[in-house]
């Protein structure tokens, strides 16, 4: 780490958390409460994390309103009203700016402050984190609430640089920008290019979605609430936080208990279809065996290919819209509004570099290798992140005896216990990142889980006289064989699905699968059971 000039001060704290976004802002007011002194540093100029940057045109939640905010204050979810069944990405940036707001957390926030790295004393069991602007913060836990999907992945298309047009990034798009009659190119069709590019479509001029990789993608059916609905969940709120508690992804689903040939074809195809038509990630509910048994996965697949046939006029552009290798929910499944309807629509059209492939970016757009060009005034990359890995690799961050996370990371892979520390980095406690359910899960019942199992942690070791807990390296191998082996028991690791949960997005990244694919109720008993046996896997000294 460079040295800093002498008169740069330096802010001593008991703990410090890096994020304000759900996990930031639950971690402050938590652990504040409990008699912590605890401050907060975060990168944007607003609270929200993931919420505050992903403010494209179309960005919006794929777990229900209701669901998707915090359960720890009654008077906070009696107080709030959600408007719509999935929320849009300013409802949820108004939710989080009321909660900071409501409990007085931004006189603990640092805002515009970007960590460059931090630094463990062995000596004095502290952590010295830098900041871009040369400050200092000393504290005895650093707590690592930075999100999975954070840092978006560099560039690789051909010859981008050759581009003079305008690019735009989703993260971090210009606010109230909506490219109104330009023409416009959008590279990637995850989980943000679905979303993106309906909305788009209703706006520019002519919009040219550059396909390397179809997706599932399901449709939202988003809705205002109903006169009375919300009242009703309000009431019920006490039951259904415990209800999401108890399924495996945070949020509680009506799955179907049956297998997918144990029905007949008409009784298979009239609950997909059921579903398809309820919308959201409920239609993954559809069968218990989808995402264990290939037969079941291949019946769903071909469902939502028989859907794209009748909903895509061009049976062209339909037949490069179908995934056919990967099963259905190894990449995170989509949930969008009207995407593959936008793809009827005359200033719409679709270049499935599968089928006539990119040779470079121009100085006005793209040429394809038969030679067609296209021309454009602004290109869109929704692109996807450097999942997990990148807000930590980003820092210069060193553990005992000088050691690099990013070079640890970069060469073993990234490798925790429990999904809560690393080996070599005590005092480091990452929240619901690699090696916990995090994306597989609703991301605010991960957290809620992490920021509770932390406060138990740091109450426990405050009255025992701890100072330092620490990763012990054969439980953190262990942990990461069992991330592999859950995995292995589902189809997420099959086919070429180019998954960013394994990293395989990012050309050089050490494959493991990151995410604890069993979901947040096994991880939650091993989680409490570590606890439980003073902390196993864990040295406290």
């Amino acid at each position: 780490m460079p040295d800093t000039p002498a008169t740069t001060s330096v802010a001593d704290y008991e703990v410090l958390v890096v994020g304000a976004g759900f996990s930031g802002l639950y971690l402050l007011h938590r652990l504040r409460t409990e008699g912590h002194r605890v401050h907060v540093v975060e990168q944007a100029p607003e609270v929200g994390g993931t919420w505050y940057w992903n403010r494209y045109p179309g960005a919006r939640c794929d777990v229900e309103s209701v669901d998707y905010s915090y359960s720890w204050d009654n008077d906070l979810q009696q107080e709030w009203d959600w408007t719509e069944k999935y929320p849009a990405q300013g409802d949820i940036l108004a939710y989080l700016k009321h909660v900071a707001d409501r409990f007085d957390l931004r006189k603990d926030i640092d805002f515009d402050t970007t960590l460059t790295g931090a630094e463990w004393d062995e000596s004095q069991g502290l952590w010295t984190a830098t900041a871009a602007d040369g400050r200092e913060y000393r504290a005895r836990y650093l707590l690592m609430a930075v999100g999975c999907l954070s840092v978006p992945k560099d560039i690789d298309l051909p010859g981008f640089d050759n581009f003079e047009g305008r690019v735009l990034r989703t993260y971090d798009w210009p606010e109230g920008e909506h490219l109104t009659g330009q023409r416009v190119g959008v590279v990637g069709t995850g989980s943000t290019g679905a979303q993106v590019i309906p909305a788009l479509a209703e706006t520019v001029g002519d919009l040219t979605v550059v396909q390397r990789t179809p997706n599932f993608v399901i449709p939202t059916r988003n809705r205002p609430l109903h006169d009375g609905e919300l009242e009703g969940i309000k009431a019920d709120y006490p039951d259904r936080r415990v209800r999401n508690r108890t399924h495996a992804a945070g949020v509680f689903r009506d799955d179907n208990p049956k297998n997918a040939f144990e029905v007949d074809a008409e009784e298979r195809r009239s609950t997909f279809q059921e579903r398809w038509e309820g919308g959201g990630i409920n239609f993954l509910g559809s069968f218990a065996d989808l995402m264990f048994d290939q037969a079941a996965n291949d019946a769903v697949a071909e469902f939502v290919h028989t859907k794209i046939d009748e909903i895509v006029d061009d049976p062209d552009t339909a037949g490069s819209l179908k995934p056919k290798s990967y099963p259905l929910g190894a990449k995170r499944p989509v949930v969008a509004t009207d995407y593959y309807e936008t793809y009827n629509r005359d200033n719409v059209h679709l270049v499935d570099v599968k089928k006539r492939p990119l040779d470079t970016f121009t100085e006005k757009g793209f040429r394809l290798a038969d030679g067609t060009e296209y021309e454009l005034d602004t290109m869109v990359l929704a692109t996807g992140f450097d999942a997990f890995t990148g807000p930590f690799t980003k820092m210069d961050i060193r553990g005992t005896e000088g050691r690099s996370l990013a070079e640890t990371w970069n060469r073993d892979g990234a490798k925790t216990h429990l999904g809560l520390g690393t080996a070599g980095f005590p005092n480091m406690i990452i929240v619901a990142s690699v090696g916990s359910p995090s994306v597989l899960a609703n991301m605010v019942t991960a957290i809620e889980q992490h920021v509770e199992w932390i406060s138990r942690l740091l109450d426990t070791m405050r009255e025992e006289g701890y100072t330092t807990i620490e990763a012990q390296e054969p439980a953190q191998e262990a942990w990461v064989q069992t991330v592999e082996d859950v995995a292995a028991m589902t189809l997420w690791p099959n086919g070429d699905s180019g998954s960013w949960y394994r990293g395989a997005n990012i050309d050089g990244k050490v494959q493991i699968f990151m995410p604890y694919a069993a979901g947040i109720v096994e991880y939650g008993n091993a989680i409490d059971k570590s606890a439980a046996n003073n902390y196993e896997g864990f040295t406290l000294s």
